[in-house]
């Protein structure tokens, strides 16, 4: 196929599932800058400022804030890498896809896993965790604060607290929660904490933000071995985004360029009215849901202000749904994953894409291919609920 001819995206989508979320023109625009070095003075000054505004996002004073080069999963590896030794005593909690995969890094490093679990779709008492840490005296506590494959939301604090007191280190999955609700950092007493920039910071992918305090920072630097991996070690990378700018990789100056922008739109809009915005469609979301006769897969204690998990009506080909809405409308949400592929839509409102306009299509579009495919939904009453939470 000759080059000028190859086959590239030409249509826009409204992207509505569990991520990427769409991304504001001006993060773009910003991304579309011209690339300079990535030890140039002018690039060094949106390096500092980047941190800056991650510290602000993350709700911490730590020194050590910084987005990996990478997506999020790769802000997973570095966080459980770096702390993680061989031989180190590791509890995972597991209610989810992502769950899981950090217990499998946690056995890639050769850690000695435990787990607990919770079944997908409800959150953890934070009681059955703390008695696994009495009882098992982990190095390191991994849990995930939103599950991305259920639309589950974990309350942090009584755990951090629990580990603080064991002397073990507290690892939070934000990848799904930074910017679309307070995470709290330092209030919940996480000491690594990580992200992604196509979630709720309405980026790219490419990015992974993360910081650790000075707890986390002191067991990194006082390893016994060293990180397993050498693009992921922490030692390494925090060389070049502090004082020093020790060389380790060339950094992606246009995503950084991007992730910068983005966090100064969520600076700009305030962490307050960013959660409470996300809380408010959320809620009016999930209203319409029910009223239309479809239901949720989380109990509305523990929902995600961020990704609403919707069960699939019986006979109905999930798969198909969403290929049509795609095709037919322009939309995108997800399906499930795991134990839950082919039984939940997962539909994300995040950052950008969080907004009642795009609530109110979503709920219009699904409601209008479930009844020509023989689904007994009301979609006006879906419609008149959206606007009838408004009050």
């Amino acid at each position: 196929m000759n080059a000028a001819n190859s086959p590239r995206p030409s249509v826009k989508r409204l992207l509505m599932g569990p991520g990427p979320s769409s991304v504001s023109p001006r993060v773009l625009q910003a991304m579309a800058m011209p690339t300079i070095g990535h030890l140039d003075p002018e690039f060094l000054a949106v390096m500092n400022d980047t941190a800056v505004l991650l510290r602000e996002a993350f709700e911490t004073g730590n020194s050590l804030a910084i987005p990996i080069s990478g997506t999020g999963s790769a802000g997973m590896e570095a966080a459980l890498v770096n702390v993680v030794e061989p031989g180190d005593r590791v509890l995972v909690a597991i209610n989810g896809f992502f769950g899981l995969r950090m217990a499998d890094i946690v056995q890639r490093c050769r850690g000695e896993l435990t787990t607990i679990s919770a079944p997908w779709g409800h959150a953890f008492d934070p009681a059955d965790v703390i008695r696994a840490i009495r009882e098992k005296h982990p190095k390191v506590v991994a849990i995930v604060h939103a599950e991305t494959s259920t639309g589950v939301l974990q309350p942090l604090r009584e755990i951090g607290k629990a580990c603080r007191e064991a002397g073990a280190m507290f690892v939070a999955d934000m990848v799904t929660s930074l910017a679309g609700t307070h995470v709290g950092v330092d209030d919940n007493l996480v000491d690594v904490a990580y992200s992604g920039s196509q979630k709720c910071l309405s980026c790219p992918p490419g990015m992974a933000p993360i910081t650790l305090n000075d707890r986390a920072t002191t067991v990194v630097m006082g390893r016994k071995s060293p990180v397993q991996s050498w693009y992921l070690d922490l030692s390494m990378i925090n060389r070049y985004w502090g004082s020093e700018r020790f060389y380790h990789h060339t950094a992606p100056i246009n995503m950084v360029y991007a992730l910068h922008e983005a966090l100064l739109a969520v600076s700009e809009e305030g962490l307050d009215a960013r959660a409470c915005r996300h809380s408010s469609i959320s809620a009016r979301f999930a209203c319409a849901v029910e009223a239309m006769g479809l239901a949720l897969l989380v109990p509305k204690e523990f929902r995600t202000p961020m990704l609403a998990c919707v069960i699939t009506p019986e006979g109905i080909d999930e798969a198909g749904v969403r290929k049509e809405l795609l095709l037919e409308y322009g939309i995108e949400i997800g399906g499930g994953l795991g134990e839950l592929k082919g039984r939940i839509w997962r539909i994300g409102l995040m950052g950008e894409s969080c907004t009642l306009a795009n609530a109110t299509l979503v709920i219009a579009a699904i409601g209008q291919i479930l009844h020509r495919r023989g689904c007994k939904v009301d979609v006006g009453a879906g419609l008149r609920a959206l606007g009838e939470s408004l009050s």
